[in-house]
């Protein structure tokens, strides 16, 4: 008789929300009054609609169908191709399009953060950025709200480019003037030492052709303080945490050059594409290397929250009113771009959640 071999341990209880049979998603957001959105961007799948609600159980193309169309005529009010979603918790939904499929340059014009009235399920306004803001190499990825601050509140969005400098980029939602911050610092740079390694596997580029390179992604991964005042994030392909004070990434009088010496190190939380904070200050940090999902306390203290199998590539996370964090999970390592062009991934997609007991961290008084 063989004897029984120790096993790996799994733990955190998830409840399956919804399962996607088409296109990958990545981000998630629900609303302050529970409606629940998804985008697509377009990386390859046959996306129908970049931007959509769950509304019982199916996915309707929001805030409209004409939207979700890329209007070229007018490519301002149409979605190209849309990374993240988050709604502030006061009515509006925050879409961050990168206006740039297939991780293209960005179209002129199609690179943006649009504010979309939940009342009304319009759009309210459109920042788009000029070109020091938004480079050739940009690739605008995660967004992070604070209406405490200016008199309209200010922005934050990460610059995650696989072939320029990461960033952060400020943006005054005042009057849309935005700006780089930390543009090519360490902090927002893909650690040149870090090989991720997912499903037992090193991640990198393979090529149809048998060539490979490794993945490099820059500052990718956010949140934001429960008052406003300090800023997390961290690039994708690294496992280190960092954060900034927001006070310090507003004030021009600092140079770019000079801001790194504001930059606080949290140490590893292991390599995270996700990341959210609650309202009594803890940080939720996917590790896509280990099928987890991680908190790190405001003293720092980290801990392992889930640990499972079917967390292939923990992507966005977004807290509910019910005090239930909600995944992603998307099987991002699988694409064909990382296989010599074959496709991995095993559909359905999810969006996964569980209970935190913890609402939201408030964006507003």
């Amino acid at each position: 008789m063989q004897p029984m071999l120790p096993m790996e341990k799994y733990f955190g209880q998830f409840e399956l929300v919804h399962a996607f049979y088409g296109a990958m998603p990545t981000g998630v957001s629900v609303s302050e009054t529970g409606r629940i959105f998804v985008c697509f961007p377009k990386w390859g799948d046959d996306v129908q609609f970049t931007v959509t609600e769950i509304v019982e159980g199916e996915l309707q193309p929001y805030p409209s169908l004409e939207t979700n169309l890329v209007n070229t005529g007018n490519i301002t009010m149409s979605f190209v191709s849309v990374q993240s979603i988050v709604a502030d918790g006061r009515g509006t939904l925050w879409v961050l399009d990168t206006g740039a499929p297939n991780f293209s340059e960005p179209i002129q014009g199609g690179a943006k953060l649009v504010a979309v009235d939940l009342s009304t399920n319009t759009i309210r306004r459109v920042y788009t950025f000029t070109e020091d803001v938004v480079l050739p190499t940009t690739y605008l990825n995660d967004v992070r709200l604070d209406f405490r601050v200016g008199r309209a509140g200010y922005a934050y969005i990460t610059d995650s480019s696989s072939r320029g400098p990461g960033a952060i980029i400020v943006v005054d939602l005042e009057n849309g003037d935005a700006f780089r911050r930390l543009n090519g610092a360490i902090s927002t740079s893909p650690d040149p030492y870090f090989l991720p390694k997912v499903e037992g596997e090193i991640l990198m580029n393979r090529n149809p052709d048998g060539s490979t390179f490794p993945f490099r992604l820059a500052s990718d991964s956010l949140a934001i303080s429960p008052d406003g005042k300090v800023l997390f994030y961290a690039p994708l392909t690294s496992r280190q945490l960092f954060s900034i004070s927001t006070e310090a990434l507003r004030d021009s009088r600092i140079q770019d050059m000079n801001l790194s010496q504001y930059v606080q190190y949290w140490g590893e939380k292991g390599a995270s594409d996700g990341m959210i904070t609650g309202a009594k200050g803890t940080v939720y940090a996917g590790d896509y290397e280990n099928n987890s999902i991680r908190k790190i306390l405001p003293n720092g203290a980290m801990e392992t929250i889930a640990h499972d199998p079917r967390i292939l590539w923990p992507d966005t996370f977004s807290i509910g009113p019910d005090q239930y964090l909600y995944v992603i999970v998307n099987q991002l390592h699988r694409q064909a771009r990382f296989h010599y062009g074959r496709d991995l991934r095993e559909k359905p997609y999810s969006l996964l959640r569980m209970r935190i007991d913890e609402f939201p961290a408030p964006t507003f008084s």
